[in-house]
C-alpha cells in the first residue's frame, strides 16, 4: 500500500531535543502531527516509527525518542501527497520550521496545536485510523 500518513505525537513536557543536522529545537509540551509519505509500503514505515529501537535517519526519529505517538492515520495514493496535507496543516496549525522538508521547498512537516483542531483536519484530509 502506498501513499501519506501523519502522526500524532504527545510531548509530556516542555524540551530542548536534538534534531540531528538541525540541531537543538525547543518543544513546548503538547499534541504535535507529523506528515510523511511510503511509496513503497506504508505498513512498514508505520511499524519503524513506532519501534524504540532503531537507528536514527529522519528528523522525526530523533524526536520520537523523547516523545509517544498516540495514534497513526494513513491515505492511500499512488502519487505523493504529503506536501499537499503539510501545506493544509500550515494554514491552520504552528510549525517547527524545516522539520522533515529537507528534500522538499515546504515549510515543515511537523505542526502543532489544540488537539480538536488537529483531528478535524486530519479527518476533513482523508486520513483514517491505521
Amino acid at each position: 500500500m502506498k501513499g501519506s500518513y501523519v502522526l500524532l505525537i504527545r510531548i509530556d513536557k516542555d524540551s530542548s531535543i536534538d534534531i540531528g543536522k538541525i540541531g537543538k529545537i525547543d518543544f513546548k509540551k503538547g499534541v504535535y502531527v507529523y506528515v510523511g509519505s511510503a511509496m513503497n509500503n506504508i505498513k512498514h514505515r508505520i511499524e519503524r516509527h513506532l519501534k524504540k529501537e532503531k537507528k536514527l535517519h529522519w528528523h522525526i526519529d530523533y524526536l520520537l525518542e523523547k516523545s509517544r505517538i498516540v495514534n497513526t492515520y494513513y491515505r492511500e495514493s499512488n502519487i505523493r501527497e504529503e506536501c499537499k496535507i503539510a501545506n493544509v496543516l500550515n494554514q491552520h496549525l504552528s510549525f517547527i520550521p524545516n522539520f522533515g522538508c529537507s528534500d522538499c521547498s515546504c515549510k515543515s512537516h511537523l505542526f502543532y496545536g489544540d488537539i480538536n483542531i488537529i483531528l478535524t483536519l486530519i479527518s476533513n484530509i482523508g486520513m483514517i485510523d491505521f
